[in-house]
């Protein structure tokens, strides 16, 4: 507490106990001036009593100076001293009196300074505790700011391991999804390879099997074509067609094959592409069979023309023997020679069902 607030203190307790305006600043003037070592003025009594006009503590102030001048005087009341005696007397005590009032005013001085001193060191160290206090709870708000701030980045740091964590399960569980499913399309892609190898190797042995029998069917049509050379010049130029269809046709197929083992490489590759290409060979060797059949069929068709065109030359040698016979001339009576008949060429028998259960083969099982 600094001097000016004691001193508005205590003016406040006059002013409790003391009604007088005059009375409340010559008090005023006695505290500022005993108590606390200041010289009053006007203007500082009515900053601190703040009553009346301004002329009142001019008045009280004017009021205080003469009764301090006259109490600083001593008056030597005694009836055998002569009056110049008397003065002197008066002036001397009057002289110690001032010396002694201002040696105590100046131990009161000292004393004050010290005082103020330690009062000054104490707001000093009142501050620098308050100073420190506020220091100390600055730090306090900011470390618990801090606090806050970390415990908000280890919240938002945890749901983000959370999240990450999830995250990470979640990609675990579609891994192991993905790895099963991939086994998955792995042993159907196996199977379909499999299935696809054995009817590849079907159709291979097909093939052979039905080359097989047409150049069987081949060897036995052409016997019967050199007997019936010029009849069936065009049967033969047709069938010399076909074989080269046929020839054809197996090189096509030959390089279909070759084509569809190269797809089959690409299946590792690609197993997406693989139903499409499997679809799309079943597709080819569909079709392929299906010209295997129509190229049955036309065989047959061609082994019965030439089984008809053999029946049609056998009915016109029978029509030629009989007229050659009824052209013979006629046995002379007396004659024991019996009559020479043309010795028949014999062939062997052959009907169109037999030669067409000839090249009748077995169709081959449809690829899946």
């Amino acid at each position: 507490m600094n001097i000016e607030s004691e001193i508005r203190e205590a003016i406040d307790a006059l002013r409790d106990t003391t009604a007088n305006t005059q009375e409340l600043y010559r008090e005023a003037c006695a505290l500022l001036f005993f108590r606390y070592g200041i010289t009053p003025t006007a203007n500082k009594l009515y900053q601190f009593v703040r009553k009346g006009s301004m002329s009142a503590p001019a008045e009280a102030l004017a009021r205080f100076w003469e009764e301090l001048r006259e109490k600083s005087r001593v008056r030597i009341e005694h009836p055998d001293l002569p009056d110049p005696l008397k003065a002197a007397a008066g002036e001397l005590v009057g002289r110690l009196w001032n010396d002694a009032q201002a040696a105590a005013h100046e131990n009161l001085s000292a004393f004050r300074q010290e005082a103020d001193a330690r009062v000054a060191a104490a707001d000093a160290a009142t501050r620098r505790v308050k100073h420190d206090w506020q220091a100390a709870n600055d730090e306090l708000e900011h470390l618990h700011e801090a606090i806050d701030q970390a415990s908000e980045r280890n919240l938002s740091l945890e749901r983000a391991v959370a999240a990450e964590r999830a995250e990470k399960e979640a990609l675990a569980r579609e891994l192991s999804a993905a790895r099963q499913l991939h086994q998955a399309h792995e042993a159907e892609l196996s199977m379909a390879r499999k299935d696809f190898a054995s009817e590849l190797e079907k159709l291979r042995d097909a093939l052979r099997r039905a080359e097989d029998r047409y150049e069987a069917t081949e060897k036995r049509a052409l016997l019967e074509i050199d007997h019936e050379r010029t009849a069936t010049a065009k049967v033969q130029k047709e069938l010399a067609q076909l074989r080269q269809a046929n020839v054809d046709l197996i090189q096509r197929q030959r390089d279909e094959l070759g084509a569809l083992q190269r797809e089959l490489g690409g299946v590792r590759q690609a197993f997406g592409a693989a139903e499409g290409s499997l679809n799309k060979m079943n597709e080819v060797a569909g079709q392929h069979i299906a010209q295997i059949d129509a190229m049955r069929g036309q065989l047959s068709q061609r082994t019965t023309e030439v089984a008809l065109l053999r029946r049609e030359l056998e009915l016109r040698d029978e029509k030629i023997r009989t007229m050659a016979q009824q052209m013979l001339p006629a046995p002379e009576p007396g004659d024991a020679r019996p009559s020479a008949k043309p010795k028949a060429r014999k062939r062997e028998p052959s009907s169109p069902v037999a030669v067409a259960g000839a090249v009748t083969t077995t169709p081959p099982p449809k690829a899946r």
